[in-house]
């Protein structure tokens, strides 16, 4: 009769075993997610802490399903962090959220919190704030990822932070990403309207011309509506005035974000940065149900009257991977917004031919 015994490994051979199981599945990932991440959202959340604390599990469950690569925020409203100086006019620390007084700490507490938990805690954070709660953007990239470099200014400076927290800029081996949360135009004359607006455009152009030595994706709430389909209801938003105000010129205006003058500089932006509109390119013709990203308060004037103002724009050398680019709200009563006026914007990108060549030996 045959014994049979079963070898027992030592303790540390058992160790050695798992390590070199471990090494050898980071080495399999860092192999896969060589080329960057391929699948995207961008969400104006209007205030990320209202949406945990009024919102966060239907938000959760939209995440889970899509399961994106990153995730670009957009009007996070969350206050910077002092910078430690005793001087009450030293700049805040705009890459951390702010905790010195018993109610920051509190709402910090509950954010962070709900960041902890699946499926955010897959995803390493980077912040960009106002000094106030007002702008401010968010970026989220699974922790596979690795970004070569992230900046948080259209002048690629280490440490400096636009005004009011609006810009992360990151860097894959492949591609370049915005994010951006783009200044209102507002309804006058004035330099915290038409004149920020043109400055803001003016910068941006400037950045897709230095920054052509790479694939570029640029996301975010853009407050501009291209064209004419881009509106629920044109004529609308062509005559829009406020309190009768009438700019000086012409192109100026209407609705902000639907003026003739931020339209034409958008287009030379797309133009000359040799850019894509990811959602356009797939979807030609007008959807009056799920085609627009922002939308009017259900009570008023604005009821029913939406905007597309969130993208995903890139550089020509991706269009032939754009798969798909979606809104994912739909109807005038704001379902699948997640409590913002804006509903979340994917994007997704086929691997490239290598990739998928790879993976088929």
């Amino acid at each position: 009769m045959k014994r049979f015994f079963q070898v027992i490994e030592k303790d540390s051979e058992k160790g050695l075993k798992k390590a070199k199981e471990n090494e050898k599945e980071e080495e399999n990932e860092n192999e896969t997610n060589k080329e960057g991440p391929l699948k995207f959202v961008s969400w104006n959340a209007n205030s990320l802490f209202l949406r945990v604390k009024n919102n966060w599990s239907e938000f959760s469950n939209f995440i889970t399903t899509f399961d994106p690569d990153v995730i670009a925020i957009q009007e996070v409203r969350m206050p910077a962090a002092a910078s430690g100086s005793q001087s009450k006019s030293a700049p805040k620390n705009q890459g951390e959220i702010k905790d010195d007084t018993n109610s920051a700490r509190e709402e910090k507490r509950i954010l962070m919190r709900a960041l902890s938990n699946p499926p955010f805690g897959n995803y390493r954070v980077w912040w960009s704030l106002a000094d106030s709660k007002y702008a401010g953007t968010a970026l989220f990239v699974k922790k596979c990822f690795k970004p070569k470099t992230v900046v948080f200014n259209l002048d690629k400076i280490a440490s400096k932070h636009e005004p009011d927290g609006r810009v992360i800029l990151v860097e894959f081996e492949t591609f370049r990403l915005l994010n951006t949360y783009v200044p209102n135009n507002g309804w006058k004359e004035e330099p915290n309207s038409f004149q920020r607006r043109r400055k803001w455009d003016s910068r941006i152009l400037e950045f897709v011309h230095q920054n052509s030595d790479k694939p570029l994706i640029w996301c975010g709430d853009l407050n501009v509506s291209h064209e004419e389909i881009d509106v629920s209801h044109p004529e609308f938003f062509i005559t829009a005035k406020q309190n009768g105000y009438v700019p000086p010129n012409k192109e100026d205006c209407g609705q902000p974000g639907f003026t003739l003058a931020e339209r034409a500089r958008f287009g030379t932006i797309l133009r000359e940065g040799k850019l894509v509109d990811a959602y356009r390119f797939l979807h030609k013709n007008k959807d009056m149900e799920q085609g627009f990203s922002w939308s009017g308060n259900p009570i008023g004037r604005y009821r029913g009257k939406r905007m597309r103002i969130d993208y995903f724009l890139v550089s020509d050398k991706l269009e032939e991977k754009i798969v798909a680019c979606d809104m994912h709200g739909q109807g005038i009563e704001l379902k699948g917004f997640y409590g913002s006026d804006h509903c979340p914007v994917t994007l997704e990108l086929s691997p490239s031919s290598n990739s998928q060549n790879e993976d088929s030996i």
